[in-house]
């Protein structure tokens, strides 16, 4: 009887340790991805929902000229790049099923990345410090509301807002951006009229007309937790166009240039001259350093994300 007792004791409490090991390993562990040396909090990592891939990434992308892309209209909202005389414009209603195009222009290796659940689009050089190309899809999982990548050479994981690894072998490791103006198609071509724009042809069976995030812009709800939490001086959607300078950073807001009422401002942040463009018919922003180094960086983006991973950040105000 005593033996029998003591077979069952040791039974539970072999279960009870494997049990806690199994919760061990699902802890560092999301998607399939090893989390086990995150440089970040890994209950701040969360499941988005589809898995690994579940959001495919475009990997063969088909281009249009602009004179021939009859699917896309004026007032479409597009992720535009140039690299030296070439340009490209990626269609955010094509990113907004697809996050991630990997792509090359001009002999460079891309990472087209965006965010739907923080408005963000960043271009990355899709290549290591060392040359080592690298092609990213989508993990499925979520920092601070923004969508990780992950590279499919090491299944590192990446953080687009962070710009850098947080996981894996490029745990720290940083990716170079690209300048990317995010605008209407009708400026964007007006800008470049020689532009490439991503077709519909993706090899996927989506309705690239249809906004799967209709109605989330405009409420101030989010659907995963962002910390640490934005002011409510803006809506936490109010679009913003975020500003980097070596360890400064500066935000400023659509309503705050709009109702500035000039195309251009001109400022200083961390010591370097900065030039704001303001399209107020196409509600668009970008940047440009006079100095032209490449540390300084910009990105387009709700209030809320902005300010959770800049909470330091200064606020431009309109004069």
């Amino acid at each position: 009887m005593i033996i029998g007792m003591r077979k069952l004791i040791i039974k539970a409490l072999l279960a009870g340790a494997l049990s806690a090991a199994a919760a061990a390993a699902t802890a560092y562990a999301k998607n399939g991805f090893d989390l086990s040396a995150a440089t970040i909090p890994t209950d701040e990592i969360l499941r988005g929902g589809p898995p690994r891939d579940g959001i495919p990434s475009i990997d063969r992308p088909q281009f249009a000229s602009a004179k021939n892309a009859n699917f896309m209209r004026d007032d479409d909202l597009v992720l535009g790049v140039a690299i030296g005389n070439s340009a490209r414009a990626y269609p955010i209603k094509i990113l907004n099923w697809h996050e991630i195009v990997n792509d090359e222009l001009e002999g460079a290796p891309l990472a087209v990345t965006f965010c739907p659940l923080c408005g963000s689009g960043v271009v990355f050089r899709a290549e290591d410090e060392n040359g080592r190309r690298l092609q990213f899809g989508v993990s499925g999982l979520l920092y601070n509301s923004d969508v990780l990548l992950y590279d499919r050479e090491t299944e590192s994981l990446w953080s687009q807002l962070l710009r850098r690894g947080i996981s894996g072998e490029y745990a720290d490791a940083v990716l170079r951006t690209l300048p990317a103006y995010h605008t209407t198609w009708r400026d964007w071509r007006n800008l470049h009229p020689q532009t490439e724009v991503l077709t519909t042809d993706t090899g996927a069976f989506r309705d690239y007309d249809v906004d799967p995030y209709k109605g989330y812009y405009e409420s101030a709800a989010t659907y995963f937790p962002a910390t640490p939490e934005a002011p409510r001086k803006f809506h936490p959607k109010e679009i913003v166009l975020g500003i980097v300078a070596g360890d400064a950073a500066k935000a400023y807001p659509f309503s705050e240039l709009e109702q500035n009422e000039k195309s251009k401002v001109r400022d200083v942040v961390n010591g370097r001259e900065i030039i704001i463009h303001w399209n107020a018919e196409a509600q668009a922003a970008r940047a440009e350093w006079p100095d032209k180094k490449q540390e300084g960086e910009s990105v387009r983006a709700f209030w809320f994300a902005w300010f959770a991973f800049h909470p330091q950040t200064e606020i431009f105000q309109a004069e």
